[in-house]
């Protein structure tokens, strides 16, 4: 199947940021565009906004006059929904209300023909719910855009419980059409990307509620050792505080509260006292003209030790051997049965964060997880109030002979970025397993969506099927509230990989 013939009048309705986008979007793909806007004047202006981004457009190269004038004539601003009623999609960008959408479908059902695609891009709804007084909820989908529309290339097709199958199929060939890069996943909380993203912000924020690290901190490591483009708290200055912590507590709340889910209180804190990010000035940093940006913090320069000792191998940290090699430090390597670490002159012990805490233990420091350790540029240590000062000093003089800056965070299990990744698989293996989507379209929607270093499957590969299990599997017995519980289709595949391997 196909996707709308360009012949075909597409309309949206809600002429906002992201209902421009969408237009702009289909304007450009060579589709007569109608938009609507409850609001007196507002479609208009809104065609006014696409015409002078269209201009935009030609000034930087992207496109040509020609088209541009042709797109321009292709577009119309209409008052009334009856204006809609030869189009072959509608689709809306209204406020985030369930009955406000419920009933602007319910009357563009009697205006539009039978064989009209009714879509929603609603991002926090239920599809199912939205489309649930239709008389042919059939035909009705969800095709989410990622703000701002006309740049990013992800677009969720969601299924509604009752949409066709022709009906999504149509709509994912549209998207594609469009340019765009569509996944397909089924009407979940969150659909893919707002679902398993939520341990990136709330591991974040977990750690710096649990006093072990501050924002900027936290941001430097997610960033210079996780391969994140931005950390979590700037991150969700940019996109405001309250549209994230109304993303997170919708997601927990359709899941029935469920413990995975959990909402910040510090976040909540924030929004509550107005500071909402870039757009009030002030989030989690100041954005007044002025305001110096912290630093995270940096440990002092320590020398490195003239060797460590490599019992069992580290891993997914395997590439630091090589990288220690070459920074002149000599490396010893024994075969051991109880464990993979590195053993420093102090006799203290260097293991890469699995979901258990330095205090459990005889001076171990503790590191966090990289993307890649030979370009990561920072890399975070945790250690026990009584861990030898020798020990932890070594290890970071360690790091530093490595070229890498060194931040001292809290005890805290599963550090940041190990906490952070593990919930993140656990995550998309469970939304696979429930036939949220694919593996491919989860890997392609975070990778997208978030821009994400990697998509959750890509990483789970590089890591070993039971790296994420085994940290969360330490960090549930930690914390017993069932936030950090695997998944039953993580342990599913962790296990698989025990039996067939004759372990139990």
């Amino acid at each position: 199947m196909t996707g709308l013939d360009l012949s075909s009048p597409v309309a949206v309705v809600g002429t906002g940021t992201m209902g421009q986008g969408i237009a702009q979007v289909a304007l450009v793909a060579g589709h007569p565009v109608r938009l609507y806007d409850a609001a007196p004047g507002r479609a208009r202006d809104a065609a006014g906004a696409i015409g002078a981004r269209l201009d935009r457009l030609v000034a930087k190269g992207r496109l040509t006059e020609a088209d541009r004038d042709a797109a321009r004539a292709r577009l119309e601003p209409v008052d009334n929904l009856a204006d809609l009623a030869d189009c072959g999609l509608v689709l809306e960008a209204v406020l985030e209300r369930l009955d406000v959408k419920q009933r602007l479908f319910g009357e563009l059902e009697e205006i539009v023909a039978e064989d009209c695609l009714l879509a929603t891009n609603t991002s926090s709804l239920s599809v199912t719910a939205v489309g649930g007084t239709l008389r042919h909820p059939g035909r009705f989908v969800g095709l989410h855009f990622f703000n701002p529309a006309p740049l990013l290339p992800l677009v969720e097709v969601v299924s509604g419980f009752a949409t066709d199958v022709t009906s999504a199929t149509r709509a994912y060939e549209t998207a594609r059409a469009w340019g765009k890069t569509p996944v397909a996943c089924a009407d979940t909380p969150g659909f893919i990307v707002n679902r398993i993203a939520r341990p990136f912000y709330a591991e974040a924020f977990a750690v710096h509620e649990a006093q072990a690290a501050d924002p900027a901190t936290i941001d430097a490591v997610l960033r210079e050792c996780g391969g994140f483009k931005m950390g979590a708290f700037e991150l969700t200055d940019l996109i405001g505080q309250d549209v994230n912590e109304s993303v997170t507590h919708s997601v927990w709340q359709s899941f029935f509260q469920d413990a995975r889910f959990t909402p910040s209180l510090a976040q909540r804190r924030l929004v509550e006292s107005g500071r909402l990010g870039r757009k009030s000035g002030r989030g989690w940093y100041d954005y007044a003209d002025g305001a110096e940006r912290p630093e995270p913090h940096t440990a002092d320069k320590e020398q490195p030790p003239a060797y460590v000792v490599a019992e069992g191998g580290l891993g997914p940290a395997a590439e630091l051997l090589a990288l220690i090699r070459e920074a002149g430090i000599r490396v010893r390597e024994e075969d051991e049965d109880h464990g993979t670490r590195l053993v420093l002159p102090s006799g203290g012990q260097l293991v890469l964060a699995d979901g258990q805490t330095s205090a459990e233990f005889r001076d171990v420091v503790y590191f966090d997880l990289a993307l890649d350790y030979r370009t990561a540029t920072r890399v975070a240590l945790s250690a026990a109030q009584d861990t030898s000062p020798r020990t932890l000093a070594e290890a970071t003089g360690l790091f530093q002979a490595l070229g890498k800056d060194v931040s001292v965070i809290g005890d805290v299990p599963g550090m940041i970025v190990a906490r952070t990744v593990a919930r993140i698989i656990d995550l998309a293996h469970d939304a696979v397993a429930k036939g949220v989507a694919t593996e491919e379209d989860i890997d392609t929607a975070m990778r997208l969506g978030v821009n994400y270093p990697l998509g959750p499957f890509e990483w789970d590969r590089r890591l070993g099927r039971d790296f994420a299990f085994d940290v969360l599997d330490e960090m549930h017995e930690r914390d017993p509230s069932g936030r950090y519980a695997p998944s039953l289709a993580l342990y599913r595949h962790a296990y698989a990989t025990d039996k067939r391997e004759g372990t139990s």
